[in-house]
């Protein structure tokens, strides 16, 4: 194993051994404007304590320059990964000259220049392990301590790290900025941005507190930068955590930086944090996305307690973080801004994430068992996040909402600025609740699996069946018509199970909903006449959640092959354009066009898709002028055009401005490209039109657009050249690389592609070793063969019983979404 793979025992070996108590990081980023200079120097001093002779400090660059232990100049021993350091006192001063590398991949210290304005932008990435790309440490959660970041750069540039300035000082052509120290925080969390960042400021305040907040761009993004939401939400944020969490905002400021080529939605950097460009809309927008925006903020907000001053130990309690943000998400996007219906997208969309994680043979409780960083990486999953989430929203309606809320201002009291165990929050929501919560963590946060809950006729009447039998308190909600033909509950009816089967007593129903108000964590099937009643008038649900469910339950039964894939099709194309909701509809389209190329036999599939296209397309010409749902299907007509030509000739004509588009439609640019990808994929645009579009839109998203369609044009010698670029060209950027894969992958087109199929595997392990993580996980997973069977990927499992963990989970995945794939397409052969 290489030696950049930290494992647990040696981490908490050497956390028993050390106590850190400050790092000073110096960079210097002038030459960062030069694209020839690929490297920076750094300079890191830390001060720890050491009961041991000997131990190592982390760092992955260029090289180490010198290493100075308590005065003494020693040789430099370094491996690539670790540096050896020897003579270790009871109290000690370790300076750490060395040269990190400009990354490209979103890892370390991220670089990137801007197509538009030729500014240099950089931000860095760390979590889990990837501060030692950038400044020499050690590298784990639970050897906390201040940082004093020093950073030397161009001069005009906006320079952020966790804290505020303490000092800047102008030289010609430069500036040093010296930062306050941090509080005590973990090396993942720490944070550089650096760049000409346009930045838009504010100030929150309650009582005698104030925070200076900021919301930054790159300059050429500035005119789309809506940052007046963007302030809105983060102030009724910071409004709802300070009353309910009783501890005051420990960081200082907030800045929120929107980064290009980011790898992650966003990341809670203490006072810095980052998200992904998408989040800054260069066209229309629905009101789905600016939900997922602000559940985004108030996630990563929620971070600043939940991880930030109170951190896990090690990565197996993941959970302690991610599940809690994932779940205060949603919970204050419902209570405190104007997205009241947060939880329907949470239970259509975050929790069929958890439902197709949860049934892999690789899923894994969600307190997981992570041996080592590898492991760890992989872990940022849906388990972690939704499914904790899932969990949570449980928990706070089985101890109470004022239970829960006690318990973690306890918990944040007790251990600021600390690291913790599952232990440490139990005990105290235990004692605020006067609840055993042995058992209820035993049952949902130590096991693994999905439990799904059927209704059936039993010998004295209705029972409730479960698969995977576990404790739930959830509503039963009965429909009937009302007056005006729309399905409403007429009953509602909580019980509790916890057995294989559970008498319930209900009503005559046209519809019975199981888990309605989602409360606990469960696949539903519908009953015969409930399943009847839905596909007759499903768009007759008045209660968005209870239709979000209802359209989660139809897809989970899809996806299981107990629903066919046309019945469902039939629904998303006669109620997609009667669906209200911005996050449903959008789900609902996705979810359709993915059930035509993988749960369709081959031979259904032209028909189907010829079908879904004018679906589609009869949904954009249908919908309200300027509405979401209008946007929704324009952008599902990109999907669905490039596996059917039969609108080729119409979208030509409105992209080249021949006809006009649906009234109210603006063909901005990611709509335009998305079309003209679908073109090309088909074979109905070639390299001049698409040379055509990038001299409209020569920015970095028209660059990365440009040439995913490149690739995805319909011959053998592009395929060819997007293979070789994929595993050959080390310089394609993260977003570049997940491009050409897009583009190789374009259009199902097995004819061209599954000649790659034996060189896939053949190259597995070398892509392992040679790049880094994230990297290596986009090519496994991207590239992974849409084959017939399971021949290959099974030879090579059986094969590479020794390969890293992390690698054979990977392919582990994609073969039972595989083996899932033709599972389901045998179930709706006729």
């Amino acid at each position: 194993m290489s030696s950049a793979n930290l494992t647990r025992a040696e981490t908490a070996a050497r956390a028993r051994a050390l106590d850190v108590h400050s790092y000073r990081v110096e960079l210097d980023l002038r030459g960062a404007v030069d694209p020839r200079r690929t490297s920076f120097p750094t300079v890191t001093t830390l001060e720890f304590t050491a009961s041991a002779e000997e131990s190592w400090i982390d760092f992955i660059g260029d090289s180490v320059e010198s290493v100075t232990v308590n005065g003494d100049l020693v040789p430099v021993v370094y491996d690539g990964a670790r540096i050896t350091i020897g003579g270790l006192r009871e109290i000690n001063v370790v300076t750490v000259v060395a040269t990190g590398r400009y990354s490209r991949s979103g890892e370390g210290l991220h670089r990137f220049v801007d197509p538009v304005d030729g500014a240099t932008y950089l931000y860095t990435q760390y979590e889990p392990a990837d501060a030692r790309r950038v400044f020499a440490c050690f590298e784990q959660p639970d050897l906390k301590a201040p940082f004093t970041f020093v950073v030397t750069a161009p001069a005009g540039w906006q320079v952020l790290s966790n804290e505020a300035p303490e000092q800047r000082v102008e030289r010609e052509g430069s500036q040093t900025v010296t930062f306050a120290a941090t509080q005590p925080i973990s090396t993942y969390i720490t944070a550089i941005v650096a760049g000409p960042y346009h930045r838009v400021g504010s100030s929150w305040r309650r009582g005698d507190l104030e925070v200076p907040l900021g919301v930054l761009c790159r300059a050429s993004l500035a005119e789309h930068l809506d940052a007046e939401e963007i302030l809105e939400i983060t102030e009724q944020g910071l409004d709802f955590y300070a009353e309910h969490f009783a501890y005051p905002y420990p960081f200082g400021k907030y800045d929120q930086v929107f980064v290009p080529e980011y790898n992650l939605g966003a990341m809670e950097n203490p006072g810095c944090v980052t998200f992904t460009e998408a989040y800054v809309f260069r066209g229309a927008a629905t009101a789905a996305q600016h939900q997922g925006r602000a559940n985004t903020i108030l996630h990563e907000m929620a971070h600043m307690w939940f991880g930030d001053l109170v951190t896990m130990k090690w990565w197996d309690d993941l959970w302690l973080k991610e599940s809690f943000a994932d779940f205060m998400g949603a919970f204050v996007s419902a209570e405190a801004t104007k997205f009241t219906d947060a939880w329907v997208a949470f239970a259509n969309r975050r929790k069929a994430w958890a439902y197709l994680q949860d049934q892999l043979p690789t899923t894994h409780p969600i307190v997981a068992d992570i041996t080592d960083l590898e492991a760890a990486k992989l872990n940022f999953d849906g388990i972690t996040y939704a499914k904790g989430a899932s969990v949570l929203k449980q928990l706070v309606a089985y101890v109470g909402r004022d239970a829960f809320f006690e318990g973690a201002r306890r918990y944040f009291r007790r251990h600021a600025f600390g690291n913790t165990t599952l232990d440490d929050l139990l005990t105290q929501l235990s004692e605020t609740s006067g609840r055993d919560l042995t058992e209820w963590a035993r049952a949902w946060l130590q096991t693994t699996g999905v439990s799904t809950l059927s209704l059936e006729t039993g010998a004295d009447g209705p029972e409730i069946v479960q698969t995977e039998p576990r404790p739930h308190r959830l509503a039963v909600g009965c429909y009937d018509l009302d007056a005006a033909g729309d399905l409403v509950r007429t009953h509602r009816i909580e019980v509790d199970l916890a057995e294989a089967r559970t008498p319930i007593d209900l009503p005559d129903a046209a519809l019975v909903l199981l888990n309605d108000d989602d409360l606990t964590y469960a696949k539903v099937r519908l009953d015969a006449r409930s399943l009847a009643t839905v596909d007759e008038r499903l768009d007759r649900v008045r209660d968005p959640l209870a239709r979000g469910l209802l359209w989660s339950a139809l897809w989970n039964a899809t996806r299981d092959g107990d629903l066919h894939a046309d019945r469902y099709l039939s629904m998303a194309a006669r109620f997609a354009r009667r669906e209200n909701d911005a996050a449903l509809l959008t789900a609902v389209l996705a979810n359709a066009a993915y059930a035509v190329e993988h749960y369709l036999p081959p031979a259904a599939r032209p028909d189907a898709r010829r079908r879904w296209l004018d679906a589609v397309w009869d949904g954009l010409h249908d919908a309200d002028p300027g509405s979401d749902a209008q946007l929704a299907f324009a952008r599902a007509v990109g999907v669905a055009a490039a596996t059917d030509a039969h609108h080729a000739a119409e979208l030509r004509a409105m992209l080249g401005g021949h006809t006009a588009p649906p009234e109210g439609l603006r063909l901005d640019p990611d709509l335009r490209w998305s079309w003209w990808a679908a073109l090309t994929t088909t074979g109905d645009a070639d390299e001049a039109d698409l040379d055509e579009e990038l001299r409209g839109d020569d920015t970095a998203s028209g660059r990365t657009a440009h040439l995913r369609a490149l690739t995805s044009r319909p011959r053998a010698d592009v395929k060819a050249h997007a293979w070789a670029l994929i595993l050959a060209d080390h310089t394609l950027t993260n977003d570049h690389l997940d491009a050409t894969i897009a583009g190789f992958r374009a259009g199902d087109r097995r004819d061209l592609i599954s000649a790659y199929d034996s060189d896939y595997f053949a190259v597995l392990l070398d892509t392992w070793a040679e790049r880094s993580i994230e990297i290596a996980r986009r090519i496994v997973v991207g590239l992974f063969p849409a084959a017939d069977d399971l021949t290959q990927v099974d030879a090579w499992l059986a094969g590479h019983p020794d390969a890293p963990a992390a690698l054979r989970r990977l392919v582990l995945e994609q073969r039972d979404h595989l083996a899932r794939d033709l599972r389901v397409q045998r179930i709706n052969t006729p």
